[in-house]
C-alpha cells in the first residue's frame, strides 16, 4: 500500500521526528503500510488546528455542512475499490465485508447530512413572569474520534460524521492496524472540500498510543471523545477522560446472545446465526457469540447450522471472493484454539471446523457448552461459536444475561409477543427479534450497557452526544427582585 501521511491543518504531514511504523498483512507478513508515528507535539498540533478551525466551522450554516457531508459520501463511494484493497491488505477482510463497510459508511454520511438542521432546542416554561427560557443545543468544540480496525470504514466515518454535522471539528486517530484504510477516509473528507483544520488525522506507533491520546485529551480545547474498541482499552480511555473531566462515548466489547426459542423458524434462525456469527470471521462487536438454543429444537438447529457453516468459503481475500478471510493476527488464532481446547476438555462437542494453524480460520461450532467453559464467558472475537442448550424461555433469558457484556442480542420465535417479551428481559443496548445480532443503521441509537460501554451513536442520540445543552433566557418584561 506504500507510505501514508497524517493530515494537520489541511496539509500532509510526516511525524515531527520522522519516525514511522509498519503494518503487516496478517497472512504473509508482507508490509501493507508504512505510517507516521506521531509525537505528542504532533498530537497537540492537530488539536490546535481543530481549535483554530472551530470558530468558523461552528458558525457555518447547516446547508453548507450538509452539502459537504453529501460530497464526502460520494467521495467514500468513489474510493470503494481502494478501501476494499486496503482492508484486505491490512486486516485480511473479505471483499463482501469491506464492501458493506463502504456502503454503510456512505449512508452514515448522508444521515449526518440530514441532521444538520435538527440541532435545535426547546422553549421551557419559566416561573419568572416575562422570562423566555430555552434549552439550546450547540457545537461542543474539538472532538477526538478513535476507531478500531475490524469495521474500519463504518467506525472511522462514525467517529467523524455526526460531530461535524453538529458543528464540531475533529481529530481522528487512526488505528495502528489499518492506518491506510483510515487515511483513505480522511482523504475522502479532504476531497469533499472541508476547510483546513476541520478534520485532522494522526497515526501513532502501537507503543505510543496511551501517550498520544492523553496529550490530546489533556488539551483545554478538546471537549469530547468517542472511542470504539475493546473493553480493556475503553476502560483506560475512560480513566484518562475522567482525569481531565472530558465527556466520552464508549462502544466496547460484546458477547451477543442469539436466543432460539422452541417455536423458531429454523431456516430463518440458521441464516441469521450464520451471518451474525461469521460475518468478518466473527470479528464484529455485535457478532453472535452465544447461540442459546431451546433443547427441543437444538439437534435440528445445530445440524442445519453446521451444514451451512462448513460450506462457507475460506481463503485469502486478495486472491478471490470469500466469506471468511484472514483474521487480524495470530493472537486471535491462539486465543480461539485455546478456547476450543478448553471446551473439548470439559465435555463440549466439536460440530464443524476446528483449530487453525494460521490466520485462515474455518467456521467452528462447539455444542453442549456449559458455564464451566471459558468460551461460555469470554469473547472469542473470531469464528469460533458456542451452542448452549436450555430448557424454556426463562432459562434462555438467564443464560443470555449471564455475562458482563450488553451490546447486541437477538431472539428468534414465531410467537412475536412471546419473543418480544423475551427480548425485553435481555440486558443489552440493542436487541433484534427474528433478525441477526449484526445489524446497524445510521439513524438508530447504537450502543451498549454494562461492560459494553455507555453513550449512543446514531441519529438524534448522536446529536445529544456531540453537542452542549445550554439554558438561555431572555427577560421580556420588568423583573421583580426581592431587594
Amino acid at each position: 500500500m506504500g507510505t501514508i501521511s497524517m493530515l494537520i491543518d489541511g496539509k500532509a504531514r510526516a511525524s515531527g521526528d520522522g519516525a514511522t511504523f509498519e503494518r503487516r498483512n496478517p497472512l504473509d507478513r508482507s508490509v501493507a503500510t508504512v505510517a507516521p508515528a506521531a509525537t505528542t507535539a504532533d498530537a497537540v498540533a492537530a488539536v490546535e488546528s481543530a481549535a483554530a478551525a472551530f470558530a468558523a466551522w461552528s458558525q457555518t450554516g447547516p446547508g453548507q455542512r450538509r452539502a459537504l457531508l453529501l460530497k464526502a459520501a460520494e467521495a467514500i463511494e468513489a474510493k470503494g475499490p481502494a478501501l476494499i484493497a486496503a482492508m484486505a491488505a491490512e486486516t485480511g477482510a473479505a471483499a463482501p465485508w469491506a464492501g458493506f463497510n463502504v456502503h454503510l459508511a456512505a449512508d452514515m454520511l448522508r444521515e449526518a447530512a440530514s441532521i444538520t438542521t435538527q440541532v435545535g432546542g426547546e422553549v421551557i416554561p419559566s416561573d419568572i413572569p416575562g422570562s423566555l427560557a430555552m434549552g439550546v443545543r450547540g457545537a461542543a468544540g474539538v472532538v477526538l474520534g478513535i476507531a478500531p480496525w475490524n469495521a474500519p470504514v463504518i467506525l472511522g466515518v462514525r467517529a467523524i460524521a455526526t460531530p461535524l454535522a453538529c458543528g464540531n471539528t475533529v481529530v481522528f486517530k487512526g488505528s495502528e492496524l489499518c492506518p491506510a484504510t483510515h487515511g483513505l477516509i480522511v482523504e475522502a473528507f479532504n476531497d469533499a472540500g472541508f476547510p483546513p483544520g476541520v478534520v485532522n488525522f494522526i497515526t501513532n506507533a502501537p507503543a505510543d498510543a496511551a501517550t498520544v491520546v492523553e496529550a490530546i485529551v489533556a488539551h483545554p480545547a478538546l471537549r469530547r471523545v468517542n472511542f470504539t474498541g475493546s473493553t480493556r482499552v475503553g476502560k483506560l480511555v475512560a480513566q484518562t477522560c475522567a482525569k481531565y473531566l472530558k465527556p466520552v462515548v464508549l462502544e466496547l466489547g460484546g458477547k451477543a446472545p442469539m436466543v432460539v426459542l422452541d417455536d423458531a423458524d429454523l431456516e430463518a434462525a440458521v441464516n441469521g446465526a450464520a451471518f451474525g456469527a461469521f460475518a468478518n470471521s466473527g470479528q464484529v462487536c455485535m457478532s453472535t457469540e452465544r447461540l442459546v438454543v431451546d433443547r427441543r429444537v437444538a439437534d435440528a438447529f445445530v445440524a442445519r447450522l453446521a451444514e451451512k457453516a462448513s460450506k462457507l468459503p475460506l481463503g485469502d481475500p486478495r486472491k478471490g471472493p470469500v466469506v471468511l478471510g484472514s483474521v487480524v493476527d495470530m493472537s486471535t488464532v491462539e486465543r480461539c484454539n485455546a478456547l476450543i481446547d478448553d471446551a473439548l476438555s470439559k465435555g463440549a462437542t466439536l460440530v464443524c471446523g476446528g483449530k487453525a494453524e494460521n490466520t485462515l480460520m474455518p467456521a467452528t461450532l462447539l455444542d453442549h457448552v456449559t458455564s464451566g467453559m471459558r468460551i461460555y464467558h469470554e469473547e472469542s472475537f473470531g469464528p469460533v461459536k458456542p451452542v448452549v442448550r436450555v430448557d424454556g424461555a426463562d432459562e434462555a433469558v438467564r443464560v443470555a444475561n449471564d455475562n458482563p457484556y450488553g451490546l447486541s442480542a437477538a431472539v428468534f420465535g414465531r410467537d412475536i409477543a412471546r419473543a418480544w417479551a423475551v427480548a425485553n428481559r435481555i440486558d443489552s443496548g440493542i436487541c433484534h427479534v427474528n433478525g441477526p445480532t449484526v445489524h446497524d443503521e445510521a439513524q438508530m441509537p447504537f450502543g451498549g450497557v454494562k461492560d459494553s460501554g455507555y453513550g449512543r451513536f446514531g441519529g438524534r442520540a448522536g446529536i445529544d452526544a456531540f453537542t452542549e445543552l445550554r439554558w438561555i433566557t431572555i427577560q421580556t418584561t420588568d423583573r421583580h427582585y426581592p431587594f
